[in-house]
């Protein structure tokens, strides 16, 4: 199979469910966003601390990685099309289980009274590059649901999802200096 196929030469490119569409289309932009996400979850992953508990970070990551990929599936799908039955959306469990992991992470680590600046470990590094492009993501969806009216066909687990994934993120850098020893940096502004 070719990588290429010269059918996004002229600015337009398909969605899932069929529908040609310019590229610049809030629908292309939202999950061109999660994409990145998606990419950058995967620095995240290969840049982790050599430390027993980063073999369950990778798992958590990974997995992840596929609700990303189903997040851009509904993006690429037009609520209510043919296509739209055959994805299964977010639900409330999937945050669930997003909240678990984050109160698992902050057990271990100290009480927070100050903003820290991204750094320390290149894993903590990466995963504030992800909180901030999952802020991003959740913006544009946000933009694409008050327009396209993507709330009423399941947005709202989705936008749920987005908030408690950048708030994984957040803990999750931390968490991650915590194994490497490192120190989070106070900002001092």
């Amino acid at each position: 199979m070719k990588v290429y196929t010269g059918t996004g030469d002229g600015g337009k490119t398909s969605l899932f469910s069929g529908e040609r569409i310019v590229k610049s289309d809030a629908r292309i932009e939202a999950y061109g966003d999660v994409d990145e996400l998606n990419a950058v979850v995967g620095s995240v992953a290969a840049a982790l601390p050599q430390h027993p508990d980063a073999q369950g970070l990778k798992h958590q990551l990974a997995h992840i990685q596929s609700e990303l990929f189903k997040v851009g599936a509904l993006l690429a799908t037009t609520p209510n099309s043919p296509s739209a039955g055959h994805l299964s959306p977010l639900t409330q469990e999937h945050c669930r289980r997003l909240e678990h992991q984050i109160d698992t992470m902050l057990a271990r680590l100290s009480a927070l009274n100050a903003f820290i600046l991204p750094g320390g470990h290149p894993s903590a590094a990466w995963s504030h590059m992800a909180r901030t492009v999952c802020r991003r993501a959740e913006r544009r969806i946000v933009r694409l649901a008050e327009s396209q009216g993507l709330i009423e066909n399941g947005g709202k687990e989705m936008l749920v999802y987005l908030n408690r994934l950048s708030d994984y993120f957040f803990v999750l850098a931390r968490y991650c200096n915590h194994l490497d020893g490192v120190e989070d940096e106070i900002w001092c502004g």
